[in-house]
């Protein structure tokens, strides 16, 4: 991953010269409960590009601390939360992290949320030789290879494989198979990562890769980005991006009218409610990966509790009113943080990131335990289908019947439209 490694190193010297800028970035501190408070600190995307999912994070963990509390606290201190709006940008969080640890002197840490952010966190936090749990990154640890750190995503060993090997094995099923794959991605640290690795997956499950480009991160028509790759005339469109680029990829795709067979891939800003509300039924036919799925809340104790709690929240404070697909990461990277702590008796990061890699932890996303590399050590990502969509409709959402699990099969709901243009409005 080259990307990360030229940020480890350009960024281990950003730290002290960012702090600065740190101060200002937008403090947002809970209220102190005095001297004797655990700090849990991290960095939180509350503006920016991917703000939208950094507040339904912030969000559950506000639900966690309050429940904590409410109990009793952890080791009978009150759990103080104190968190920076990194702004969706990279270059902000090496600083962050610095005043965490040396400033704000919190007792532990979480975060970031985001590969992008989470990649220049690590010089920092590995200097510092700090215990952490991130938020929905995927592929750090395949570079760094630190023994302290901890994911909360449910991709486990696969890693960023993750995020299309279901898409292939989909495609790999259809008669006749297709063959030939475009893929698109942004140019950052996520997308990137994804699209490697969705390279990888269509190869080994015999597909041919006739075009692989990345966009610029500022890109905000993506017409030209989509004719190109209507031009190459692949018979599946695999994307990897964040939520802005998204929106302008679907609504772009269909003023062109693409139609490959297969359209979707790691497209995260199709996990967020008011998008899939915006782009209603141009979203249908569009598969996409998945941590979380509505119809299979039954499965996991406490997360319909929590959602329920959350959405209470959201209105009034203006966030996703659904917040199905971050909220329960949040709260269980609080939850698995809390069980550290009580179980070694302390802080010490040594003594949690050990207790960490040998122990299963009850969540409301399940039962997690993490491998060598701090990943899940079981992969639990689901493929679904948008079908049937109709416009502006928020509940449509709620139950998640319109978006039908393809995959894995021991677990799906309906069956795949295919080709893709079969699911779109006549």
């Amino acid at each position: 991953m080259p990307g990360i490694r030229r940020m480890k190193f350009a960024l281990q010297a950003a730290g002290a010269s960012l702090l600065v800028a740190a101060l200002w970035c937008g403090a947002a501190i809970a209220p102190a409960h005095g001297a004797d408070a655990v700090k849990v600190g991290f960095s939180m995307a509350l503006t920016g590009s991917v703000a939208a999912n950094g507040k339904q994070l912030l969000a559950a963990l506000e639900i966690w601390r309050d429940d904590v509390n409410a109990r009793g606290g952890l080791l009978k201190r009150p759990v103080e939360l104190v968190y920076y709006d990194d702004q969706s940008n990279p270059s902000t969080v090496p600083g962050i992290y610095t005043k965490l640890m040396s400033v704000d002197k919190v007792d532990a840490l979480l975060g970031p949320y985001a590969t992008n952010m989470v990649a220049p966190a690590m010089p920092i936090i590995m200097q510092n030789e700090r215990t952490t749990i991130s938020l929905l990154a995927i592929g750090i640890n395949n570079h760094f290879k630190y023994d302290r750190y901890f994911s909360m995503v449910a991709v486990g060993p696969k890693g960023p494989g993750a995020f299309s090997d279901g898409f292939f094995a989909l495609a790999a099923a259809q008669q006749p198979k297709p063959k030939t794959v475009a893929i698109i991605a942004a140019d950052a640290e996520f997308a990137k990562t994804a699209a490697d690795a969705a390279r990888i997956n269509a190869e080994a499950t015999g597909f041919s890769v006739i075009y692989d480009k990345t966009y610029p991160p500022s890109t905000a028509d993506f017409l030209p980005v989509m004719r190109a790759v209507q031009a190459s005339d692949p018979d599946i469109v695999y994307v990897a991006a964040y939520p802005p680029d998204n929106v302008g990829i679907v609504r772009a795709a269909a003023e062109i009218g693409l139609s490959p067979k297969m359209f979707g891939g790691a497209m995260i800003g199709l996990l967020v409610t008011p998008i899939k509300v915006q782009l209603g039924p141009m979203a249908n036919g569009i598969i996409i990966g998945e941590n979380f799925v509505p119809t299979l809340q039954t499965r996991f104790p406490g997360v319909a509790d929590l959602l329920a709690r959350y959405q209470a929240k959201a209105g009034p404070l203006g966030i996703d009113p659904l917040g199905i697909n971050f909220v329960p990461f949040g709260y269980a990277a609080g939850q698995v943080l809390a069980q550290s702590v009580e179980g070694t008796g302390g802080f010490d990061d040594g003594k949690r990131a050990e207790y960490l890699r040998s122990h299963t932890f009850p969540t409301v996303v399940g039962d997690v335990a993490f491998g060598r590399d701090g990943e899940w050590a079981k992969s639990r990502m689901y493929f679904t289908q948008f079908q049937n969509v109709a416009p502006n409709d928020v509940e449509q959402f709620r139950s998640g019947s319109k978006q039908v699990i393809l995959w894995p099969p021991d677990v799906k709901t309906g069956d795949i439209i295919y080709p893709y243009a079969k699911a779109k409005p006549q």
